[in-house]
Formats: structure tokens, C-alpha cells, sequence
């Protein structure tokens, strides 16, 4: 719906383990910028015609709020957020499967124990300190203080419950 077709380059789709990568030539029309294309925006299809047979299919509900809506389908789904970039003569959309993975999180500077305990807590939905205590064989103020820097880090946020009652679930991941 969105490609150039002035431009005879096709469509090119790169899967990756961690990563899709879709290029679209023909840059942004209108002077948008990618900020811009994030946000609400005048929809002008650059190509009309088949914009208006995807909206009488039912494929799109309206013009305009494409991005927002995958934007807001990703978060909600506990995906990052798409990267945008003009790239070559057209739109490049690279899709993360997931951020928090092992190699992401060693670039964060976190401890082992800590890379450790977001792993957990992806695959178990939540965390709590006495959980980490009994991972890492720590006392329970190095788990609280590792688990206090993950929040400040904003990749887990705690229930905001105290006692036993309090655990901590990943940033973003739809519970």
C-alpha cells in the first residue's frame, strides 16, 4: 500500500533469530520525519487508490494510524517499540523479538545475578526478594539493593506491596 512503485525495487524481508527487518522503497512522503510518522499525522496515501480497496476490505479502519496502532500493539504485546529508519532510498522497520535478552542485558553494566534474575523473571512473569535470596544464595538486603537498582534501571517495576506480598514483574510485559 505505502511502496513507490516508480522505484523498480522490490520489497525486501531479512528474518534474523532475535529480529525482523522490512525495507519499503520510496522515502517518507510530505516532509514527515519519523518522530512525526509516531504520531498523530495527515494521512496522505501515496497511493490512494489501493489505500481506499485496503480500507473497503477491512484491512485498515481508517488513514493515518497505522504506525501509531503497531506502536501501541508491540508495547502492549511487551515488545520494544519498532526502530523507523529512512535508509537507501526508502523506509527501513526493524521488528526486536525481544529486548531482554542475555547479550542486550550484558550491555547494560548489570551483574551476573542480575542479567540472571530478569531472565527468570521473563520466563516465571514475576520475581520476588525472598525468590532472588534463594537463586543467588544472597542475604536479603543484597537482594532488595539488586533488585531496587533493576527498577531505577526501568526493567522491572515493582507491585509497590510490601512484605510478602511483594514481588516485581519485567517493564513493559503485559501480565
Amino acid at each position: 500500500m505505502h511502496k513507490d512503485y516508480t522505484d523498480n525495487s522490490t520489497i525486501q524481508l531479512s528474518v534474523y533469530d532475535d529480529k525482523l527487518i522490512l525495507w519499503n522503497p520510496g522515502i517518507l512522503p510530505f516532509d514527515i520525519t519519523i518522530d512525526e510518522l509516531k504520531k498523530k499525522h495527515p494521512s496522505r496515501p501515496r497511493n490512494r487508490y489501493i489505500a481506499d480497496i485496503f480500507f473497503r476490505a477491512g484491512y485498515i479502519e481508517s488513514w493515518g494510524r497505522g504506525i501509531e496502532k503497531m506502536i501501541e500493539a508491540f508495547k502492549k504485546a511487551g515488545l520494544p517499540e519498532p526502530i523507523f529508519e529512512e535508509l537507501a532510498g526508502g523506509l527501513q522497520v526493524t521488528l526486536l523479538k525481544d529486548i531482554y535478552t542475555e547479550e542486550y542485558l550484558r550491555k547494560l553494566d548489570l551483574s551476573g545475578r542480575q542479567i540472571k534474575a530478569i531472565i527468570y523473571t521473563k520466563e516465571h512473569r514475576k520475581i520476588s526478594n525472598k525468590v532472588y535470596q534463594q537463586l543467588f544464595n544472597v542475604s536479603r538486603n543484597t537482594a532488595s539493593n539488586d533488585l531496587q537498582q533493576l527498577v531505577k534501571a526501568k526493567l522491572l517495576i515493582s507491585n509497590e506491596q510490601k512484605g510478602a506480598g511483594a514481588f516485581y514483574t519485567i517493564r513493559g510485559i503485559a501480565q
